[in-house]
């Protein structure tokens, strides 16, 4: 898809102002009903806990965001130094008391969810934990996203948003039985799409030399098989500081959806090959690498994941700087965690 800029490139003053939300009882209590009733289509007749956590979460997500383009017009006005955190697993544990907890409103989302007779532990246990990752090392990313906001520190995280994350599991007949863990199937309520800064990544191909108008010798990466890299963005806020810092998390997508001609042709199979084999790269967490095919798909990944975060930073710069990277190591530095992402070095 192709984002074609508005006719007037100057954005209206009240668009880039961020209105100020309520924060008392009857504020949150007057919200959730819109998005309850409105956002989501529910009436009295909803018998599930999914639509009522799912319209809090939006509530407390409208607070986030006021606070989120806020932060990120501080950190652009500034020109401050940026810190790139790079990680293959993320363990942000559950957002809705996060928010809550951050935002300083637990006592006034408890109130405003009792208005309608509706408990908010029961609530909270609607929310399906992100499964993004397997154990310390996840949990050190989250913790350093968390630590960095608090200390109102300008850090973006990248990732990636695993379809089947850390897989579920209960114990059938004295045994630990494994399930895949299909954790967005309901969706997720605290991520926004940003497909406008979808990143083209180039798997294969081969290099040939050419020589260009002024006779000068050049190299160029032609026959490459291409993945599109969508961008997610989940808010990390700060401890009641008024700062949200990023978690941007990218999801593979095929360049084209099937190809029309084996389809057509009665090659079902065949025609969306390239489409499941572009999506597998995002579709599970760590895949088992004891098989050559598992290598392979790991190795994937972490390209996949330094390719994207690369090309976003250097958007970005040539965004607020043009094409001058006489300074761009003095306003940005990486932090890779463990061994996975230091393809990016490379």
């Amino acid at each position: 898809m192709i984002f074609k800029p508005l006719k007037n490139s100057q954005p209206h003053p009240e668009l880039t102002e961020v209105p100020r939300l309520g924060m008392k009882t009857a504020d949150l209590a007057a919200d959730f009903r819109r998005h309850f009733s409105t956002t989501l289509g529910r009436d009295r007749f909803c018998m599930s806990t999914h639509y009522p956590y799912t319209a809090l979460a939006l509530v407390l997500r409208d607070r986030l965001m006021e606070r989120w383009k806020n932060t990120r017009f501080v950190y652009q006005e500034t020109d401050s130094r940026r810190a790139h955190y790079m990680s293959l697993e993320f363990l942000m544990g559950r957002a809705l008391g996060n928010a809550m907890l951050n935002l300083g409103v637990n006592d006034e989302a408890t109130a405003a969810l009792e208005k309608y007779g509706i408990e908010l532990e029961e609530v909270a246990e609607a929310e399906h934990d992100a499964g993004l990752g397997n154990g310390g090392l996840g949990r050190l990313a989250a913790c350093f996203l968390d630590s960095c906001a608090t200390l109102q520190l300008p850090v973006i995280g990248y990732g990636i948003r695993y379809e089947y994350g850390m897989f579920r599991q209960h114990i059938e007949n004295g045994h630990q039985v494994e399930e895949p863990d299909h954790w967005l199937r309901n969706g997720n309520p605290w991520e926004l799409e940003r497909p406008e800064f979808t990143q083209r990544i180039h798997f294969g191909g081969r290099t040939e030399f050419y020589r260009d108008a002024d006779n000068v010798m050049r190299s160029r990466w032609v026959d490459t098989q291409d993945v599109l890299a969508v961008p997610y963005d989940v808010p990390v806020p700060g401890y009641r500081n008024g700062t949200v810092n990023t978690l941007r998390l990218w999801s593979a997508a095929a360049t084209d959806e099937f190809n029309l001609d084996e389809f057509n042709a009665g090659d079902y199979t065949e025609s969306v090959a390239s489409k499941n084999e572009a999506e597998h790269i995002s579709m599970v967490l760590y895949p088992n690498d004891a098989s050559e095919n598992g290598k392979e798909l790991r190795l994937r990944q972490q390209y996949f994941l330094a390719s994207a975060s690369l090309n976003d930073v250097f958007r970005r710069w040539v965004r607020d700087h043009g094409l001058d990277f006489s300074d761009f190591a003095e306003k940005n530095c990486f932090q890779l965690n463990d061994t996975h992402p230091t393809i990016a070095i490379a």
